[in-house]
């Protein structure tokens, strides 16, 4: 059984029979010229200008990396290579407010060590402004509650104190 030759001008190069010539190329103009309206985009395999500005695209295309502009969906380029970032390296926490805050607390057991811890807050304070390190939570915590032990041991001495007075004065005046 044999087949009709198919529609559109195509035959089989196998069939014998007289062959046509091949279609012609629909990107060739008809009329021998280009459409003088229709743009025609730079040749992309074309050799560079070795005279151009280095990292300018030619004209007519976008700089690498970047979409063209009014295209809202156009992919954007990649970062450039380079070494991944890092964080940059922690502050180091102050040396005195550390201890001004461990005296301060060591100021509940023995009330010696509050008053110092106080000082030292305040020096540790001063050299956290002038070298910003971390610590001023520290630092402000070991000057408040030095201060407030160091108070707080202050009128437990004057109590201490009225109270052997008046002792020693009501044993002077009782035996008399």
């Amino acid at each position: 059984m044999s087949y009709p030759p198919p529609s559109g001008g195509w035959q089989d190069p196998s069939a014998p029979g007289p062959q046509s010539a091949p279609p012609a190329d629909p990107t060739l103009p008809l009329a021998g010229s280009p459409i003088p309206n229709q743009p025609h985009p730079a040749d992309p395999y074309a050799p560079a200008d070795p005279y151009a500005a280095p990292g300018y695209a030619p004209p007519g295309y976008p700089p690498p990396g970047y979409p063209a502009a009014g295209d809202p969906y156009a992919a954007g380029g990649y970062p450039p290579a380079g070494y991944p970032a890092y964080p940059p390296p922690a502050t180091k926490t102050n040396g005195l407010a550390i201890a001004a805050l461990a005296l301060a607390l060591l100021g509940f057991t023995s009330c010696i060590t509050a008053p110092i811890g106080a000082i030292l807050g305040h020096v540790a304070l001063k050299q956290i402004r002038e070298r910003g390190e971390q610590g001023e939570g520290m630092a402000k915590a070991g000057v408040i509650i030095g201060w407030i032990l160091t108070g707080l041991m202050v009128v437990l001495i004057a109590v201490y104190v009225v109270a052997i007075v008046i002792a020693i004065n009501n044993d002077n005046s009782s035996g008399s």
